[in-house]
């Protein structure tokens, strides 16, 4: 793609967020979300090969859909109430169907199809992106409109998104498939806990966009696109691996790194709130995900290859280890003990 090209792109898709995030009236807030969509096509489907233009059309498709519903809500907000004050979303009917415009755009069960798949399209790099950044905006929303939201539909959702994300991640070969999936999971905790204390949706947020722009910008490097071929990266890669295996460990929620701070956060808020059992739920769901994070681990830094090998050796150049891969995987792995602190922010 051009660089000029690429950078407009770029500084359209950072400014269609920042309208989003910093606006308090609807139409503002979806015009930045329409920004955002038609930036971001042209990185979908810049390599033309014909499963990244399906891609960018069921992106296309999808968050057209999705915008359209959002408007919908907001007029008939506007049409009871008279007002198109973000914060002021009080009329029942208005809260559903954003709820179910938001969930399509973030990609919550039942309106998770077109993820998997966009993500399957696309470049590892836009990949992050989607995961990422483009959630950022719709997220904003939810925050924003937390107290007029239903708590059991939204609780609803969350616990089909950790099942489904964890049930639907375990049969799969391709790494961007995976991730997709993974992202659905975390989207369920972050969906979880959003009416009950918003700020802690927002650190489980910043937290799993640390630890998946770390596993992303990985795979990146070592072009893992599948699992046979991050089964072989120990060889060429050894010290990416071994940064990989305690990424995915941190992203899959365990003890000492730093993705336990999100989970352990929300179950005791849960818990605060009297709904034991649905926290109970959600951290037995959440083991499905556990197993293909350890999977991948395992592909990624215990399995050797065999010395014999059918295709044609390569020369392999020792590249040194990112910055921001360094810096990204480092807090992915070590914000643990500054728990105290984070929590008081929420």
């Amino acid at each position: 793609m051009n660089p000029q090209a690429k950078l407009i792109f770029t500084i359209s898709l950072l400014l269609g967020t920042a309208i989003t995030i910093s606006s308090n009236h609807w139409v503002m807030a979806w015009a930045g979300l329409e920004i955002n969509t038609l930036a971001v096509l042209p990185l979908i489907s810049k390599s033309h090969h014909p499963r990244a233009i399906e891609a960018a059309t069921k992106y296309f498709l999808v968050q057209s859909a999705a915008s359209a519903l959002v408007l919908f809500s907001s007029m008939t907000n506007a049409w009871h109430t008279g007002q198109w004050d973000i914060t002021q979303l009080t009329h029942p009917l208005a809260c559903l169907v954003l709820t179910a415009a938001i969930a399509m755009k973030l990609g919550l069960v039942p309106f998770h199809f077109w993820f998997p798949e966009v993500l399957q399209g696309t470049s590892l790099t836009t990949g992050l992106l989607l995961s990422t950044v483009l959630k950022f905006p719709p997220i904003t929303l939810l925050f924003l409109t937390s107290p007029s939201l239903n708590p059991t539909l939204l609780t609803t959702m969350a616990l089909l998104s950790v099942a489904l994300g964890g049930w639907m991640g375990l049969n799969q070969t391709q790494t961007r498939k995976i991730l997709a999936f993974s992202s659905i999971s975390h989207l369920g905790w972050m969906a979880i806990i959003l009416t009950y204390n918003p700020k802690l949706t927002l650190l489980s947020f910043y937290l799993y966009t640390l630890m998946t722009a770390a596993v992303f910008l990985t795979l990146n490097t070592m072009k893992a696109l599948k699992l046979s071929t991050l089964m072989t990266a120990w060889t060429k890669t050894p010290s990416l691996s071994a940064i990989l295996l305690l990424t995915l460990l941190s992203l899959a929620g365990l003890p000492p790194l730093t993705g336990f701070l999100p989970k352990w956060a929300i179950i005791q808020e849960l818990t605060k709130q009297g709904l034991i059992p649905t926290a109970m739920v959600i951290s037995l769901l959440s083991l499905l995900s556990l197993f293909f994070y350890l999977r991948l681990a395992y592909c990624a830094a215990i399995t050797l290859p065999p010395h014999t090998t059918n295709h044609m050796k390569q020369w392999y150049v020792s590249k040194p280890i990112s910055v921001l891969i360094a810096i990204l995987t480092t807090l992915s792995l070590t914000l643990l003990p500054l728990s105290p602190m984070l929590l008081t922010i929420v």
